[in-house]
């Protein structure tokens, strides 16, 4: 098993390549060791000592680490990937092909007369935020709509990335004015 590695824009995250299928569609995220219980992959990835977070995307699982070096994390989150893959075990432990996108779903707010207003706004994220954002191992998802602002939420290598504000406010936010009127400023959540 060949597993190809990527920097991302956030030099705290790797992202790993396995050559497989990770996930059948949306993402899902692990920000502590706690959230990771339900994946067994995610469990041996923040068995390594130095993983604050993990991500899964189609093909790809981003690893956030702390200030340790990735010349020795590296080596060792690249076994445990192997390890998985190399064992069958599912992915999540209660064998679910499950993603995170039900429960961001949930969570969103606007209010109902800008129902069509924020159908753009995901329309656009869907269509030419995400998959940009995917190829730096990551993800952006619409969290809500109020007064004009645009509430996203920032996931795998773009949490924490030093060049996220600048993607939020030049890029998506200069887009989403462009095409949406009503949008003034896009805020991460």
């Amino acid at each position: 098993m060949f597993i190809q590695t990527e920097a991302t824009p956030n030099p705290a995250t790797l992202k790993f390549i396995p050559g497989r299928t990770v996930l059948d569609g949306g993402t899902m995220e692990f920000a502590n060791r706690e959230a990771a219980t339900r994946s067994p992959l995610a469990e041996r990835l923040f068995g390594v000592s130095g993983v604050t977070s993990v991500f899964y995307g189609t093909d790809f699982v981003t690893v956030t680490k702390d200030d340790s070096d990735w010349q020795h994390l590296k080596p060792a989150i690249l076994g445990a990937i192997m390890e998985h893959y190399m064992s069958g075990a599912p992915l999540l432990a209660d064998g679910s092909a499950g993603n995170d996108e039900a429960a961001d779903e949930e969570d969103e707010f606007f209010n109902e007369a800008d129902a069509e207003t924020v159908a753009t706004i995901k329309d656009l994220i869907e269509t030419r935020v995400r998959p940009a954002v995917a190829n730096d191992g990551g993800d952006i998802t619409f969290r809500g709509f109020k007064d004009g602002v645009v509430y996203l939420n920032m996931k795998g290598s773009c949490a924490g990335c030093p060049s996220s504000t600048a993607t939020l406010q030049h890029g998506i936010q200069n887009l989403l004015k462009h095409f949406v009127p009503d949008v003034v400023e896009v805020r991460p959540m």
